[in-house]
C-alpha cells in the first residue's frame, strides 16, 4: 500500500511539472512590456493630449485584470509613450501614458482616449 502511494503522488508531480511550462507559454503576453508591470519606451514624440469623459484607471498593464496605478481625468494632459495590442480578448489596443498633472504612468484603453490613443506601435 505505502508503495503505491509513494507512486501515485510521483506520477501526479511528474504530470503537474510537465503540463506547467505549456499552460505559462499559452498565457504568455504577445509583447512583455504590455503584461503587468511592464513600461515601455517613450517612442511616440506626439504633442500632450486630454483624456475622454470622468475619472480613466492607468494600469500597470495593458488588461483590466492589471493593478490599477492611478487614475486621470478629463481635461488632464497625457504624454503618449506608445501603444500595444491588448493581452485578453477585447477589440482594444492600450496606450501606455504618463500624466502631465499627476506624474501617474500607465496603460489606458484607448476607447477611452479622446483621440483613440498613441498611434506608434510599441516595441
Amino acid at each position: 500500500m505505502r508503495m503505491q502511494v509513494v507512486a501515485l503522488f510521483l506520477s501526479s508531480t511528474a504530470l503537474c511539472t510537465v503540463a506547467a511550462p505549456q499552460a505559462l507559454a499559452d498565457s504568455a503576453p504577445a509583447t512583455a512590456f504590455a503584461g503587468c508591470g511592464g513600461v515601455p519606451e517613450d517612442l511616440d514624440g506626439g504633442g500632450w493630449y486630454a483624456t475622454a469623459g470622468g475619472a480613466v484607471n492607468m494600469r500597470s498593464g495593458a488588461s483590466t485584470g492589471c493593478p490599477v496605478k492611478g487614475v486621470t481625468y478629463q481635461g488632464q494632459a497625457l504624454d503618449y509613450h506608445c501603444f500595444a495590442n491588448p493581452l485578453a480578448d477585447d477589440d482594444w489596443n492600450w496606450t501606455y501614458a504618463r500624466n502631465v498633472s499627476t506624474g501617474f504612468e500607465g496603460w489606458i484603453r484607448n476607447d477611452l482616449l479622446s483621440d483613440h490613443g498613441s498611434k506608434v506601435k510599441c516595441r
